[in-house]
C-alpha cells in the first residue's frame, strides 16, 4: 500500500486567512531524497508561496497538522502529529524485509515474518550490522 499523508498549516497574512494543504507521497520523497524534505517548503512550492517573502516567513511560524495518513504513515499519526523519525525508521525496516523475505522462504520455508517475530529481528540486526560495517 502506498505511503501517504496529507499536510496544512493555518496562518494570517496581510489581514487573509491562509491554509496551504498538500498530500505528501512518502514513498516518492524517500525514494527519491532519502528523506522527508522541510514539509514547509514542500507546502510553499505546492502552495505558490515564495520562499524568500515575508508570507513563507510567518508560515514557518506554523505548525504543520497532518492528517488522512494511508499505509505505514497511518501507525505514525496521532492527532495531528506525525513522527516522521519513527515512520522513516520503520520504511526502512519495510524495505529491508521485503528483499529478507524470499530469502527466508527459499532458505527456511517461512512465509510469513508475523509467525516468527524473533527470527524477523534477528535477521533485522544481522542487515543492519553488515550495513555499518561496510560504513
Amino acid at each position: 500500500m502506498k505511503n501517504t499523508i496529507d499536510a496544512h498549516v493555518e496562518f494570517d497574512y496581510k489581514g487573509e486567512s491562509h491554509a496551504p494543504r498538500m498530500t505528501l507521497d512518502l514513498d516518492a520523497l524517500l525514494t527519491a531524497e532519502g528523506a522527508i524534505p522541510s514539509i514547509h517548503v514542500l507546502l510553499a512550492k505546492a502552495n505558490g508561496i515564495d520562499s524568500y517573502s515575508y508570507q513563507y516567513e510567518v508560515m514557518q511560524d506554523s505548525d504543520i497538522v497532518f492528517d488522512n495518513a494511508h499505509g505505514l504513515a497511518a501507525d505514525y499519526l496521532v492527532d495531528g502529529l506525525f513522527d516522521q523519525t519513527a515512520f522513516i525508521a520503520a520504511w526502512h525496516d519495510s524495505k529491508v524485509l521485503g528483499l529478507l523475505q524470499p530469502i527466508a522462504q527459499r532458505e527456511l520455508g517461512i512465509a510469513d515474518f508475523a509467525q516468527h517475530p524473533e527470527l524477523k529481528n534477528a535477521l533485522l540486526q544481522a542487515y543492519r550490522l553488515g550495513a555499518n560495517s561496510i560504513r
